[in-house]
């Protein structure tokens, strides 16, 4: 139990310096650009403690959760007098500014998965044919060695371990096998017989295994790192693409229903499932969460949706866009778009964020997704 409690606690701590350095990442580029910060604080809710450093206030508050960062004339409805306001800067510093906050998530997700790479190993979740073991059997006989990366069996293309083993079964006798090797490509002939499987009765085998988990050394462990974030930005974006029809079976499961593990899951659960991590050791099952999570944060952040940090984005270059075609015909510049006119759009969008948000909170309470 105690190591469960550490485990939410620790994974909370880790969203909550994510989304610090979020706010962070939006302040510091603001400053370079000479904006005002106003405000810089880590938390919510009552104040702890804060000073005032170069006209910036810096604090915690009680609630650890995230944390926000105030500068000075974000939108028109934030104009006060003395303070040159951010609208009134150049499209690409606002664009910088606004996406520096979810790039720092990114960073953070890289550099999780490189820690891991370089020290315990990344899994193998796309399930590539690489060989872990071949001893014994056919593929050893034939000459195959562990680290050769099946990519075919009989002629038909194998890009996953499942294809692999499926291609295999339906073997019998000299079967070619094709293999990368380094920079090489290698062709093999396998004998491959037929053994009794209970449940699947006589089928081939080649006596070899799958490698699990990639280790890494320090450099090569850098490009590890690269295609491992290029295949959770496509998990992430596949998951987003997918919410809506989650939306359901996560109703059906606050009452009652299956919880479908691949619904969405708020902090909570991810918190939560962070606990049963650590309580059954699986610190790599932790870490890969945390930095899942950090690639959903920045992908959701960069939505072309205000009051997202792409909703601004796309604001500052619509703006751009049109006092360009202005010019073009010889209007003058219209000038920052009018956020009270945005106001309905932004509120609708606040409020169905909240009620998912909501929604999410309550399944992950009363039927959490589990590891096991």
């Amino acid at each position: 139990m105690i190591a469960y409690i550490f485990g939410i606690v620790l994974f909370a701590l880790g969203v909550c310096l994510s989304l610090a350095l979020h706010e962070a990442g939006h302040m510091l580029t603001a400053r370079a650009f000479g904006m005002k910060v106003r405000r810089f604080f880590v938390g919510y809710g009552p104040k702890l403690f804060s000073f005032k450093r170069n006209g910036t206030e810096y604090g915690l508050k009680a609630i650890p959760v995230g944390g926000f960062c105030d500068i000075a004339g974000m939108t028109t409805l934030d104009d006060r007098p003395g303070e040159r306001p951010m609208f009134r800067f150049k499209t690409w510093q606002r664009t910088v500014v606004m996406a520096t906050g979810p790039l720092t998530h990114f960073v953070l997700g890289f550099l999780i998965l490189y820690t891991m790479a370089a020290t315990m190993g990344l899994p193998n979740t796309t399930g590539k044919p690489v060989l872990g073991s071949v001893a014994g059997g056919a593929a050893e006989t034939a000459g195959i060695r562990p680290g050769d990366t099946v990519l075919s069996v009989g002629g038909t293309q194998t890009p996953t371990w499942s294809e692999v083993v499926g291609t295999v079964r339906k073997q019998s006798g000299p079967t070619a096998i094709e293999v990368r090797r380094g920079d090489e490509t290698l062709l093999f002939s396998v004998n491959i017989p037929q053994v009794n499987r209970e449940g699947l009765g006589q089928v081939g085998t080649i006596g070899a295994t799958v490698t699990t988990n990639f280790s890494y050394g320090p450099i090569e462990a850098i490009s590890g790192a690269g295609a491992f974030t290029g295949q959770m930005f496509a998990q992430t974006w596949q998951k987003l693409v997918e919410f809506p029809q989650r939306v359901p079976a996560l109703v059906s499961a606050i009452f009652g229903g299956e919880r479908d593990p691949n619904t969405p899951i708020s902090v909570v659960g991810a918190s939560r499932l962070g606990g049963e991590a650590v309580a059954a050791g699986l610190w790599s099952v932790f870490l890969l969460m945390l930095a899942g999570l950090n690639f959903f944060l920045g992908v959701f952040n960069l939505l072309p949706l205000l009051p997202l940090d792409g909703g601004h984005i796309v604001v500052n270059w619509y703006e751009r866009v049109r006092d360009s075609i202005r010019k073009l015909r010889g209007r003058a510049a219209l000038g920052p778009v009018d956020y009270e006119r945005l106001a309905t759009v932004t509120l609708v969008l606040v409020m169905i964020g909240g009620a998912l948000v909501t929604l999410t909170i309550t399944a992950d309470i009363v039927n959490p997704v589990r590891l096991t």
